[in-house]
């Protein structure tokens, strides 16, 4: 499904292993650490360090408030974050989102290094905030892990644009069409079941792209730049092969849509579809891994792909 991997940024040991709303207003603050913060907030920021040591201690500050509900402890939040290693020398940038091109989305719980979870919690949307992520925050088994990989001495900054919490899956519920794509065929179970993909034919596949609605969603249209949540099952047209199937993860897919983040038949095919839809959609080769094909899923050059898609939210 995708066209290529997304960085995964490493933050802090622990941390993140593996729509935006408007922009505001620039933002300038020096927390109680000497760092000082500027940039507007839906952008990366630029981070001044003061001069000596790094600190030792962690600390959390606001840069600018949000509005609305505060997040809480169990909410997976949507972030754009960018990291720093305060060495008080290059102080590096780790890597951002904003390279990468994708909020991540970071579930509020205890696995986060204390200050970070104080840094989200009564957090809003739209606000900006940093994090100075020094050893102390870390439990003692993050610790551990920090020592292992030769960074229970780093302290980091984390400046973070907080966006909103990650909305929940709807279920597809509706009446169902057939697709009417000669040689393939989809059975829908009810709704919160996962549908049934058969894609083994001696029926030549379309060269040009094929979308079919089977289920049509009465929810917000997709729109290109948003992240999409999806489940969907990916077969080889006329083998029946299955390469790929987020059903079997138990869990939806999220990732960018309509900018090039996924096979360009993502893109063209479910950009514009309202949320809550059952999509059927085949894939000529030059729209899905193109000649070179998918080697570690099994997809050759000329293979053309079938997948069953429920858009289940948008954001």
């Amino acid at each position: 499904m995708r066209r290529r991997s997304l960085a995964v940024l490493a933050a802090v040991p622990l941390l993140f292993a593996a729509a935006c709303g408007t922009q505001q207003a620039d933002t300038k603050t020096s927390t109680g650490s000497g760092v000082k913060v500027t940039g507007e907030i839906g952008k990366k920021p630029t981070v001044t360090f003061p001069s000596g040591t790094p600190a030792a201690k962690s600390s959390e500050e606001t840069v600018k408030d949000g509005s609305g509900t505060e997040f809480k402890i169990g909410d997976s939040v949507i972030v754009n974050y960018t990291v720093f290693n305060w060495d008080g020398k290059t102080n590096a940038t780790v890597g951002s989102t904003y390279d990468a091109g994708n909020p991540e989305t970071i579930t509020l719980n205890d696995e986060l290094p204390s200050v970070l979870r104080e840094a989200f919690v009564g957090a809003k949307p739209g606000g900006r905030h940093v994090a100075v992520v020094a050893p102390d925050s870390l439990t003692k088994e993050q610790l551990e892990q920090a020592k292992q990989q030769g960074q229970d001495k780093l302290t980091q900054v984390l400046v973070l644009d907080m966006i909103g919490v990650k909305p929940k899956p709807v279920t597809v519920d509706g009446a169902a069409v057939d697709p009417g794509v000669k040689g393939v065929k989809v059975e829908n179970p009810g709704p919160g079941k996962a549908p049934v993909l058969t894609t083994k034919t001696g029926e030549k596949p379309s060269k040009e792209l094929v979308t079919k609605v089977v289920i049509k969603g009465t929810g917000p249209v997709v729109k290109s730049g948003q992240q999409l949540m999806a489940h969907y099952i990916g077969k080889v047209w006329g083998t029946d092969k299955k390469f790929d199937s987020s059903w079997d993860r138990g869990e939806p897919a999220t990732f960018g849509i309509g900018t090039g983040k996924v096979i360009k038949g993502w893109d063209q095919s479910l950009v514009g579809l309202p949320v809550g839809t059952r999509v059927l959609v085949s894939i000529p080769p030059d729209l899905g891994y193109g000649a070179q094909g998918n080697a570690q899923a099994g997809i050759k050059g000329t293979d053309t792909l079938v997948f069953l898609v429920d858009i289940v939210g948008a954001y």
